[in-house]
């Protein structure tokens, strides 16, 4: 998951403010005066910093909302510039002013937003809530100001005859289509209706935001009998008792993953227990208390479907798809239903595997889904005589990173990595490096964060403090962030098969924020259903033989994990993938009813609205829950991929697509990588991506290679 934006904050209908829940607002928050914006502020110039990296040792709480306030009024000036202009309306004097506008907020905002999501506090809450409506109303004082929509239409009506590049071209169909898309060319009256549903809706979704934070942590599996937690290593549970006497509390804490399904289920051999963490994260946003989403998810979906109403589509998802590559709703159908098939088909057959096993062993019950992950671990073992405790000594973090993913992009691209030790960090798990081009000149720096704790939301992501563009002339910034259990003092840091995955996952994020190269800030970022190309793909470099070996070694003998090993870890990569993609097509199809609805409809109980598209998708395996259930879906109703969580399972078409490419054509090579890096990966949004896309591939994509790469048949 990323969280960079798909373009410059103000004019693009996607980026920071979706990408980290906008900055939202409850405006009955009691507020109190914030500080004078000055020289001590440590965002009132550039940082001085190596790379404008942020100062975060002078950085204090109290410093964000005068600096964001402040980029407020700033960028306001800076349109009325443009606006106001007498000269007749050109690319130079209204898209070049408007890609740079905004370099104080650009400067404060990214940093205020991956501290929200990475270490939040009371304090930076009630910031987000005072800063937010001024930050709405800014975005739409610009994208609905009818006098630079003028300029900008000016322009656009022009385009062919203006002698403009390719890039500087695209920029002024892009922005027009923002802007349209926005709401610009909509009467006064609908503008100011228009604003009054942003608000409410940036209300809202921080609303759900801070809920889903505070309700996470309240809801987590909490026990006193250490019984409970069988199955366990011995690192897990001593984790799981200092986070319990980190809260105070007596006895043992196990806190919740984003997700519905969590990590300890495939080890912990109490079904009791199991059952009682499953619920835990089943209805953690559900105990009818302050802190419950679904009220809040039913009004965020109806006024989402007043508002595309308002800018003349049927439905919010057939307004947020129109600047996608899928363009609509029947596109997603379509796309989705030659998955779901071969997806149940084979979930089918794997919960009838899973319940033999139960059988054998006199278990007496049903396949539940707090079972699936304990017995199909189980079945794993079987099937090719693998356990989690076989490999994960083989995946220490450090050794993961700088061995297998750093090493995979030294490999393909060229690019090498320095830990700086001298770059102030948010918080003591953060660590630093420096990224140098195959030149040597300098490109990036990295920030990583990987361990669980409660001021950090779930999942990980990738974020940008300070974004590459050649107009403003910045280097990268970039940052990963995990929530892998922190070890105990002075135990390894083991985040076993599937963590790896996800480091070398957001490490893909980060690799194109480091290699995209365009003039214009607004062309950095990339629709929500290609956005995950590069991270998904660069995945596949976990498994390369050659960089499996450099990084796959055991934290206490440095011995590389034995090739039996790992010929059955390679073997059993296709169990379990019809599960895996049911979960994912049942979370899409929620995601999508959500915002298939029409203006007007009656407010919907998440759970009947749940129940009937997964039924209509035949999609409703009792086994089988979507991976996020409405009332913690937090990618849909607080970080932008509303109507878009099928992004994953597109760009998942592309990524294998591409690898398929790139083992046809002797797979890891600087050749190839610097073909992809030059033909897709710096390109930003520069040109139509499927374009793009085919011109480095020969061909569009099919779904085959997804197919066989999840070891799945096409259903007949």
């Amino acid at each position: 998951m990323t969280a960079i934006g798909a373009g410059r904050r103000t004019v693009r209908s996607i980026g920071w403010a979706v990408a980290a829940a906008i900055l939202l607002a409850l405006l009955a928050w009691p507020q109190t005066p914030a500080p004078a914006f000055g020289p001590s502020n440590p965002f009132y110039a550039p940082s001085t910093l190596p790379y404008q990296a942020p100062p975060f040792d002078k950085i204090h709480d109290s410093d964000y909302q005068p600096a964001i306030e402040a980029g407020i009024a700033e960028e306001t000036k800076e349109i009325d510039v443009i606006v106001n202009n007498p000269a007749h309306p050109d690319f130079a004097n209204t898209f070049v002013p408007l890609e740079k506008s905004g370099q104080l907020l650009d400067r404060v905002e990214p940093v205020f937003s991956a501290l929200i999501s990475a270490n939040s506090n009371a304090d930076l809450e009630k910031i987000e809530q005072a800063v937010a409506p001024k930050l709405s109303a800014l975005s739409d004082s610009i994208t609905l100001n009818p006098m630079l929509f003028a300029r900008i239409q000016a322009i656009y009506n022009q385009r062919d005859k203006l002698g403009l590049d390719a890039e500087a071209k695209r920029v002024v169909e892009r922005t027009f289509e923002r802007f349209t898309l926005a709401g610009a060319a909509l009467s006064e009256a609908d503008r100011n209706r228009l604003k009054q549903i942003n608000e409410q809706l940036s209300i809202l979704e921080t609303a759900f935001g801070q809920k889903l934070r505070a309700t996470a942590v309240a809801s987590a599996f909490a026990t006193a009998d250490k019984n409970a937690l069988a199955g366990l290593s011995d690192g897990q549970i001593a984790a799981a008792e200092a986070l319990a006497k980190q809260r105070k509390q007596p006895g043992y804490v196990l806190a919740l993953q984003n997700t519905t399904q969590q990590p300890a289920l495939q080890q912990m051999t109490d079904r009791t227990a199991r059952k009682a963490l499953f619920d835990a994260g089943w209805n953690r946003a559900e105990h009818g208390d302050a802190n419950d989403t679904r009220e809040t998810v039913a009004r965020i979906a109806s006024l989402r479907a007043d508002k595309a109403k308002l800018l003349g589509y049927p439905s919010y998802g057939a307004w947020v798809l129109k600047n996608q590559m899928a363009k609509t709703p029947e596109a997603v159908f379509n796309f989705l239903a030659k998955l779901a098939p071969p997806a149940v088909a084979n979930a089918n057959a794997e919960a009838k595997e899973i319940q033999a096993t139960i059988d054998a062993q006199k278990g007496g019950f049903t396949l539940a889904p707090y079972d699936w992950q304990f017995y199909a671990e189980q079945v794993r073992k079987a099937k090719y005589n693998l356990d989690e405790a076989m490999v994960r000594p083989y995946f220490e973090l450090n050794r993961v990173l700088q061995d297998g993913v750093f090493y995979a992009a030294t490999q393909l691209y060229g690019i090498t990595f320095t830990e700086r030790k001298d770059i102030p960090v948010y918080h003591p798990d953060v660590r630093v490096f420096e990224v140098k081009d195959a030149d040597g000149k300098p490109m990036a720096l990295f920030y990583c964060d990987y361990f669980q704790r409660e001021s950090k939301r779930g999942g990980a992501w990738s974020t940008s403090f300070v974004a590459a563009s050649k107009l403003t002339g910045n280097l990268p910034v970039i940052s990963n962030v995990g929530n892998f259990s922190k070890p105990a003092p002075g135990e390894p840091a083991l985040i076993g098969y599937d963590n790896a995955r996800t480091m070398f996952h957001e490490f893909g994020h980060a690799l194109n924020s480091f290699f995209v190269s365009v003039t214009y800030p607004s062309l950095r970022g990339l629709p929500r259903d290609f956005t995950e190309v590069p991270s998904q793909f660069n995945e596949h470099w976990r498994d390369d033989p050659k960089v499996f070996a450099h990084f796959a070694r055991h934290y206490k003998t440095g011995e590389v994990m034995p090739a039996d090993l790992q010929a059955r870890l390679r073997k059993a990569q296709t169990f379990g993938q019809g599960y895996a993609l049911t979960e994912l097509l049942a979370a899409t199809e929620i995601d999508l009813a959500w915002h298939a609805l029409p203006a007007g409809a009656p407010a919907q109980v998440p759970v009947a609205l749940e129940q009937s598209a997964l039924a209509k998708a035949k999609l409703a395996l009792a086994a089988v829950p979507p991976r996020y259930r409405s009332s913690y879906f937090l990618h849909v109703w607080a970080n932008g991929y509303e109507s878009r969580y099928y992004a994953y399972l597109w760009s998942e078409m592309y990524d294998n697509d591409a690898y398929a490419w790139f083992t046809q054509h002797g797979g890891l090579t600087r050749a190839n990588g610097d073909r992809f890096r030059s033909m897709i990966l710096s390109r930003g949004n520069s040109a139509d991506l499927a374009t793009t896309y085919e011109a480095w591939r020969g061909a569009p994509p099919t779904i085959d290679a997804m197919l066989e790469e999840r070891g799945l048949k096409p259903a007949k």
